[in-house]
């Protein structure tokens, strides 16, 4: 039997992705990200415990274009994180199955995230 032409099974691009699919991967994601940002966040409290000149040069670094994007990123997949985390905590009460429920809760974590970064650094 000659398979040459053929995929072995089907593959990503044969299927449209649901935006839950999406979701959960963008959860996996968020949660490295916040891992990143937790090893950024004890080199804050180092250069805090090594003096004034170490945790001036930290926080030049973190207010340069760089910093101030990671540190948006970062807050974004907090918010992302915990949106969610409570959207699946929902899920873990029973609720929200159906397909439509759970459209409608992806969407309304994709706005709240957006929502929360944006109410978060404009409140800065």
């Amino acid at each position: 039997m000659n398979n040459a032409g053929r995929p072995l099974s089907p593959h990503l691009t044969v299927y449209r992705w649901p935006i839950t699919m999406t979701l959960s991967i963008l959860h996996r994601m968020s949660g490295v990200a916040l891992s990143a940002g937790l090893i950024v966040l004890v080199l804050w409290l180092d250069s805090a415990a090594r003096g004034a000149n170490s945790y001036r040069d930290f926080t030049d670094l973190m207010q340069s274009a760089l910093g101030r994007l990671l540190l948006v990123a970062w807050s974004f997949a907090f918010f992302f994180h915990l949106a969610n985390g409570v959207r699946h905590l929902v899920w873990d009460a029973g609720y929200g199955f159906e397909k439509h429920q759970a459209r409608v809760s992806a969407w309304f974590v994709i706005i709240a995230t957006i929502l929360l970064t944006a109410a978060y650094w404009l409140a800065l």
